[in-house]
């Protein structure tokens, strides 16, 4: 075996994490695949003798790429105005793909990418950094430029606001999928009440129509109900999925990708549902073993 074999070994072997990083600062699977590959670039064309820790020293500079492309990202406005849902993982509702495995892990569902999208760039990474991957402050520090205090407060001030959103779902896959098939059934029967029963109170929709249309945030089990039941009359093909590793669903219409529902369920209710209903994004997915 070479060096650059040697090199390319080492590098694979901390590939998943690095990966589960950038998902986590980015919400795109594509932008992460593309941030992992530059750090490959990087490491390639450095002493790597010279590297005490290789685990760190390329965290670091994923976490310099990623953070620089979510500042990039905001300057040059390319989010649409309002709720913005990121790139969701889908697998079949019976498993999880085991190369999705460190990207769903954690709890990170579609809820708690969606909060952390509100954060700015140097509190998404402190949160990431620290309080999913345990990374030390004096070590995220240089990456955001600030004092290790500075930095325990940036990732203060994001876990408020996690923690001020219900992100986390139960922990049973089977309870979850029959509140979901519960859910489904009702908007499809046309069953107001029964809907209303199935919502919490305080259920939350968070809906990402693209940039063409302004997105759109529903609150309360009445509202929500209602959009239920006008998605219900549609006709869609509706399937259900595992989207971040919790139970959702997609749904088609004509035969192409139309919606992608992840929802979160807490207390046997359905306390948020956060939708990808984008003309372009849904298309993008690899939904092909949906179809079987």
């Amino acid at each position: 075996m070479d060096e650059r074999d040697w090199l390319a070994n080492r590098f694979e072997e901390h590939r998943g994490r690095l990966r589960a990083v950038a998902y986590r600062m980015l919400g795109s699977v594509s932008e992460a695949d593309d941030v992992v590959q530059e750090a490959w670039l990087r490491l390639s064309r450095t002493d790597a003798d010279a590297v005490e820790n290789l685990g760190a020293w390329l965290t670091t500079v994923v976490s310099r790429v990623s953070l620089n492309m979510l500042r990039s990202r905001k300057v040059r406005r390319e989010e649409p105005l309002g709720v913005r849902v990121p790139e969701p993982i889908v697998d079949r509702a019976d498993g999880i793909d085991p190369e999705h495995e460190a990207l769903v892990a954690d709890s990170v569902g579609l809820a708690l990418l969606v909060v952390l999208e509100t954060l700015s760039p140097s509190e998404r990474l402190a949160f990431v950094l620290h309080d999913i991957f345990a990374v030390p402050f004096d070590e995220i520090a240089p990456i955001v430029e600030r004092s290790p205090e500075a930095t325990r407060q940036l990732a203060s001030r994001a876990r408020r606001r996690v923690q001020g959103e219900r992100v986390a779902p139960d922990a049973d896959l089977s309870a979850q999928r029959e509140v979901v098939e519960a859910f489904l059934a009702a908007a499809r029967e046309g069953d107001f009440e029964r809907l209303v029963a199935i919502l919490d109170p305080d259920v939350v929709v968070r809906a990402d129509f693209g940039p063409s249309r302004e997105s759109r945030e529903v609150r309360g089990a009445e509202a929500v109900a209602g959009q239920a039941l006008f998605y219900g009359s549609l006709g869609l093909d509706v399937r259900l999925a595992l989207i971040n590793g919790a139970v959702g669903a997609v749904s088609f219409k004509d035969g192409a990708p139309f919606s992608v529902g992840a929802m979160t369920v807490r207390g046997g209710k359905i306390v948020e549902l956060d939708l990808l209903v984008d003309p372009e994004r849904p298309r993008e997915l690899d939904l092909a073993f949906l179809e079987d």
